[in-house]
């Protein structure tokens, strides 16, 4: 008689386990200018109340707004710096940072830095800093658009990103007004922006990242500091809200 047996079931292959996800790695309890950072970041969190701005938008269409978005952008972020100048006492309550400000330098990494006056020939010092992205909440994109590229190792664990969301106070007139801004750190969105690309987004391309050599906390605007995908066909690598790091915001 024939067995009744059924043959045995082969097992699913089991899926090859991701990578360990970055973790953040803050700056420690043991850094001398801790207690700044803390500061700062307190500081950041409140500038939508501190934020000024004698910037007036009037006469376009609602649909021609979007087109401001980079001008604009850029204006609002140097008034972002003005008033967190302007909001020292937040964030140098002893006074510990008098010859100390934040100085922009966009054609730099990261744009903004907290820093040292300094004299002729004086070495430069700088605490920490911040790559400051505006960002239009009403742009026909829905999402922040901007890329962000710069390699893990050309920040320091103190450097920040930080998103300013803003739009008219009148919605289609008016002054700039500032929303709640986005904070995190930036070697670990770097790291965060690399793991995206390489391990969760779905395709069948090389996924493979060339990272520039030597790269280094606070470089020269001529230093090599981007990473850049061996296959990007669609010009996608970088861009920072699709990775999914900003969903909770």
């Amino acid at each position: 008689m024939p067995s009744t047996r059924l043959p045995p079931i082969a097992s699913a292959p089991t899926p090859a386990a991701l990578p360990t996800e970055p973790q953040r790695q803050l700056p420690g309890s043991e850094w001398p200018h801790r207690e700044l950072y803390d500061g700062v970041r307190k500081a950041i969190r409140a500038l939508q109340f501190y934020f000024d701005t004698e910037t007036v938008i009037e006469g376009l269409n609602a649909t021609d707004i979007f087109t401001l978005n980079t001008a604009l952008g850029a204006t609002i972020e140097e008034q972002v710096v003005v008033t967190l100048n302007k909001m020292r006492p937040l964030w140098d309550q002893d006074e510990r940072y008098q010859s100390y400000g934040f100085v922009r330098q966009p054609q730099t990494f990261p744009d903004v830095r907290l820093e040292q006056e300094r004299s002729s020939g004086q070495t430069q010092d700088v605490v920490l800093g911040i790559e400051l992205k505006g960002w239009y909440i009403l742009a026909i994109e829905g999402e922040p658009s901007f890329r962000f590229k710069v390699t893990p190792a050309a920040c320091a664990p103190q450097d920040l990103i930080v998103v300013v969301p803003w739009a008219l106070n009148n919605v289609v007139a008016g002054s700039p007004r500032i929303f709640a801004p986005y904070v995190e750190s930036a070697r670990y969105a770097a790291e965060y922006k690399n793991y995206y690309w390489q391990h969760l987004r779905t395709t069948t391309a090389d996924s493979r990242i060339r990272h520039p050599e030597d790269a280094a906390p606070y470089p020269g605007k001529a230093d090599r500091i981007s990473d850049h995908p061996v296959s990007d066909s669609g010009g996608n690598f970088g861009r920072f809200a699709r990775t999914g790091i900003m969903d909770a915001y």
